[in-house]
């Protein structure tokens, strides 16, 4: 016992040494990414000049913010997933994964301008709710949208909280001043308990479940009603679920690359081995053949339906001006996965599983802007079957205030 306890607060020393002392590596870090947030909000601030009334100017905005819906938000995945599979490999990186709750914070001002872009049901827009039935409030979509993100976020950030509360109770025993008055309310009187401990296990595992219910809900109102709903004939009920599961695989690729970055810049090589790296290696592998699943089985409904609706929509999203940012997406989400995670030597290796994360995070990316971009430059969205392969809008190109956002 005593010798566990030993090892337990050496450990505790060691990242706690960590936490306390910034190098120079993370300085550099801190100003680099202040300029390009700088640089962001110039970008925004063009963006703004151009209004609301041109939904097609925000296309890339729309798609920057489901990039990062579909990759951080759903970073904390892998803590949940593995804990409830009582996969003990997660260990070491679950608090990196759950720290990905506080993106949230930042997506949720990021959505602010989307609400305003998108039409409301009165314009004629199609949805899910049935407008012109039912009588349900013509700016529904926006409320129920937002409140899912907001929800969300804060389980997001009760996960965070409550699985922190033991390195919290550190911080507060080991701070002195305002710091330690922080820690002390952050803690909420952690001691380190039995009944402690169990009742940390059981909220984990109730936000957990609370978390992935609502990731996959909010998917599903962004979807719809901020991509599917603008394209007349875009009718496909399992596009919903393909972006919950993208959204899946966006967050452990975004692990795997966290992974490497701590493990290589950020001193914690004793903490973050091969196993993780093969862990969430077979996991990436195993959502990358589920990608061609859930594409395959929207596309073939649309092929072999063959109504000038879905001709259309087909031309719109992959076969027409977006047909090179579709190969893109194809390649890295799917085939390049595929073909290079089957070789146990490759999968089975920092990096392999990291050059593959990177790729998937760029694959995933491209699909935002083909599936955004092309869906909010599409003009007419009163009639309901008005496109055709004669009329597609071309593809809409990034400009300097998107480039600056990004």
């Amino acid at each position: 016992m005593a010798r566990a306890s030993d090892i337990s607060a050496k450990l505790n020393r060691g990242i706690l040494n960590k936490h306390n002392a910034a190098g120079n590596s993370f300085r550099i870090a801190v100003v680099v990414l202040t300029i390009l947030l700088l640089l962001g909000i110039v970008g925004f601030i063009i963006r703004l000049q151009d209004g609301v009334s041109d939904k097609a100017v925000w296309g890339y905005y729309a798609a920057l913010f489901a990039f990062i819906l579909t990759t951080a938000q759903a970073a904390p995945m892998v803590a949940i997933a593995p804990r409830i599979a009582k996969a003990h490999w997660r260990r070491p990186i679950s608090r990196s994964a759950e720290l990905f709750s506080v993106v949230g914070l930042f997506n949720i001002i990021l959505f602010i301008p989307i609400i305003w872009v998108l039409p409301s049901l009165e314009d004629g827009r199609r949805s899910l709710w049935f407008f012109s039935d039912l009588n349900v409030p013509a700016h529904l979509p926006h409320i129920l949208a937002t409140l899912a993100l907001i929800f969300l976020v804060l389980s997001g950030l009760a996960l965070l909280w409550v699985s922190s509360l033991p390195d919290l109770s550190i911080l507060r025993d080991t701070s002195t001043g305002q710091r330690h008055r922080i820690f002390t309310i952050l803690a909420n009187g952690w001691h380190g308990t039995s009944a402690q401990w169990n009742m940390q296990d059981h909220r984990m595992g109730i936000l957990g479940a609370f978390y992935f219910m609502m990731l996959v809900f909010t998917h599903f109102l962004i979807s719809i009603d901020f991509a599917m709903a603008l394209v007349p004939g875009w009718i496909d009920a399992l596009f919903p679920a393909t972006q919950a599961h993208n959204a899946l695989q966006g967050g452990v690729a975004t692990v795997l690359v966290t992974m490497f970055i701590l493990r290589r810049f950020g001193g914690y090589g004793d903490y973050i081995s091969l196993d993780q790296f093969w862990g969430l290696g077979k996991l990436l592998f195993a959502l990358s053949l589920l990608w061609f699943w859930f594409w395959f089985s929207s596309f073939i409904v649309l092929w072999y339906g063959d109504k000038p609706a879905e001709q259309a929509v087909l031309e719109l999203l992959m076969f027409g001006p977006y047909r090179p940012i579709f190969i893109v997406a194809f390649l890295l989400c799917f085939v390049v996965p595929l073909f290079s995670m089957i070789w146990n030597p490759l999968r089975k290796s920092i990096w392999g599983p990291t050059i593959i994360a990177i790729g998937v995070l760029v694959g995933i990316l491209f699909e935002r802007i083909r599936i955004y971009t092309s869906a909010y430059s599409v003009a007419d969205f009163e009639a309901k079957h008005h496109l055709n392969v004669g009329d597609i809008p071309p593809a809409i190109m990034p400009t300097t205030a998107d480039v600056l956002i990004w």
